[in-house]
């Protein structure tokens, strides 16, 4: 969602040999339906469809003692679930899957574990932050959305009428958009071992996004924690209303930046496999700023609200499919300026404006 220049939503579906510091060793190829392609040893890829922009979602197995272990799941959708069926059929024939891991919450990543754990009779791996939010949004089934929402949507300058709109979509989407949740989870914490992996944890993105990092393979499975053609959307949600998710991003980004090598092949969520991870965390870094820098000359000239901002945020015009994403989006980057008091909010009849 970034206005970054190598982050507009459709630029990762090319895969050039190199680019802006990175480096594809797979160039243009992926793995077709119910393929696994080795990147590594005992690492294989696949590829799952997703709907929208993105098109896809990376998944990874893993080979450990006993049997191969699953990194993220895809969507509760029969595409997703025939790929698994032909990959089980397929490269995976006759293996015992010993566990499901999952990055983060969100549904193209974890939609799938409990369609997966059950079918195994297998465990689901995560940190607690992201399961639990997860159960938590599985559970609020509620027709409407929550009148804090109302609130920050009216907050941030939506009009009554895309108010009305996002409303009749009615509320309690995540629900729809994850398989039975499995009723525990084995907890993944920051420093624990998965077998051949190290783990590092993230936040920003979602709430403790895990990342698996092999240094003698010099392998890192990166989710959405790191991208190499889009950045991962940062937003500000009713969840935690007074949170800083962009303070917590750059934080992340910088400790990866210092705690890991740069030589590592980076398996994403999402577009190719890469090597030039400290470049890709520099531009990741680099792009915030530019976008916070306009936003606080845009403040300058005028109180706005978050809608009158999208135009210094984003390189494209926002529609009602993306208005949700961009409006957290920007009130993330809005509260990164107010906490560090480069920027105050000031609220009139219900709606927020922020001024340099």
């Amino acid at each position: 969602m970034s206005r970054t220049p190598d982050a507009t939503l459709a630029d990762h579906h090319a895969s050039p040999t190199s680019h802006k510091g990175l480096h594809y060793p797979f160039g243009e190829r992926a793995p077709e339906p119910g393929e696994l392609i080795e990147v590594a040893p005992g690492v294989h890829w696949a590829r799952l469809p997703v709907p929208g922009a993105l098109r896809h979602i990376n998944v990874w197995t893993v080979e450990e003692d006993g049997g191969v272990a699953i990194v993220d799941t895809g969507l509760p959708r029969d595409a997703c679930k025939d790929a698994w069926r032909a990959i089980f059929a397929g490269p995976l024939a006759g293996r015992t899957v010993t566990r499901v891991i999952v990055t983060h919450m969100h549904p193209d990543h974890l939609g799938l574990a409990g369609w997966l754990t059950r079918k195994f009779g297998v465990r689901l791996w995560m940190t607690r932050g992201e399961y639990l939010t997860a159960r938590l949004l599985v559970a609020d089934a509620r027709p409407e959305p929550p009148e804090d929402v109302v609130a920050m949507w009216r907050g941030a300058g939506w009009s009554g009428e895309q108010i009305a709109a996002a409303t009749a979509r009615g509320w309690s989407m995540f629900a729809r958009a994850v398989h039975k949740l499995p009723d525990g989870y084995v907890r993944v914490q920051a420093g624990d071992r998965l077998g051949a992996f190290d783990t590092i944890v993230g936040s920003g993105h979602s709430p403790e996004h895990l990342c698996l990092v092999d240094p003698a393979r010099r392998v890192m499975i990166a989710g959405d924690q790191v991208l190499p053609r889009i950045s991962s959307n940062v937003s500000l949600t009713t969840l935690e209303p007074d949170g800083d998710p962009l303070g917590e991003w750059l934080d992340s980004l910088a400790r990866f930046r210092a705690e890991l090598p740069g030589d590592l092949l980076v398996l994403p969520a999402h577009g190719s496999p890469f090597t030039g991870l400290h470049a890709r965390l520099d531009a990741l870094v680099e792009g915030h700023e530019k976008q916070l820098a306009r936003l606080e000359d845009r403040l300058a000239e005028a109180p706005r609200r978050a809608v009158d901002c999208f135009g210094v945020m984003f390189a494209r015009t926002i529609d009602d499919k993306l208005l949700g994403m961009a409006t957290g989006e920007t009130l993330a980057h809005l509260r990164w300026l107010e906490r560090r008091g480069r920027a105050g909010r000031e609220e009139r009849d219900g709606v927020w404006r922020w001024r340099r």
